[in-house]
């Protein structure tokens, strides 16, 4: 199974929102095969290669795929920015709808690597709230805001990381794709932007 083969199994699924059993199925079949032949099988040794903001293009979880299924909510661009240098690992939900009101959901994860392909996260902080009132333009520019200690104009707490935690392996990476499973069987399938 190429690169190819799996990106186009998952085109027009909407991240996984349009996924019927049958293509949930063969997606997972494909990203299995895909899997077996990653170019980087210790991928935590390769942080050039996992840094960088990704762009989601399919997942099975539930979590993220429910933000779509909000009535006048539309779920747009899912990113996991992740940072290297400092083991943080941001995640950006915008989301559409209604003029004016489009919004953000963004967790702010800190990460720590358990082996040569799994990293442990520990949920540090929430923000959801309108973009115009985060000043809401990139995910790196948020990022960077972030990173400067501002609060925003949100819903913006911190969370008890003993209550919020999990695990992530990257099971496939490659220079501009990235396939992880999580510790809900959940999985992901991202591109670097």
């Amino acid at each position: 199974m190429s690169k190819a083969e799996l990106l186009e199994a998952i085109a027009g699924k909407n991240r996984g929102l349009l996924a019927t059993e049958i293509d949930k199925k063969a997606i997972l079949v494909a990203v299995s095969r895909l899997e077996d032949r990653n170019p980087n099988p210790r991928p935590l040794e390769r942080p050039d290669l996992l840094e960088g903001d990704w762009r989601l293009l399919y997942t099975t979880s539930n979590s993220l795929l429910n933000l779509g299924r909000f009535p006048v909510v539309q779920l747009g661009q899912i990113y996991q920015c992740v940072r290297t240098s400092t083991t943080k690992i941001y995640n950006i939900a915008e989301l559409s709808g209604l003029p004016y009101l489009e919004g953000l959901v963004s967790v702010v994860a800190r990460f720590e690597p358990v082996n040569e392909r799994r990293v442990d996260v520990r949920f540090e902080r929430s923000i959801s709230g309108l973009q115009r009132l985060i000043s809401y333009h990139s995910p790196s520019d948020f990022i960077g805001q972030i990173e400067t200690g501002k609060k925003f104009a949100a819903i913006d707490f911190s969370i008890e990381s003993r209550d919020q935690q999990g695990w992530l392996d990257v099971t496939y990476l490659d220079n501009d794709l990235r396939i992880g499973r999580g510790n809900e069987g959940s999985v992901f399938v991202l591109t670097k932007n």
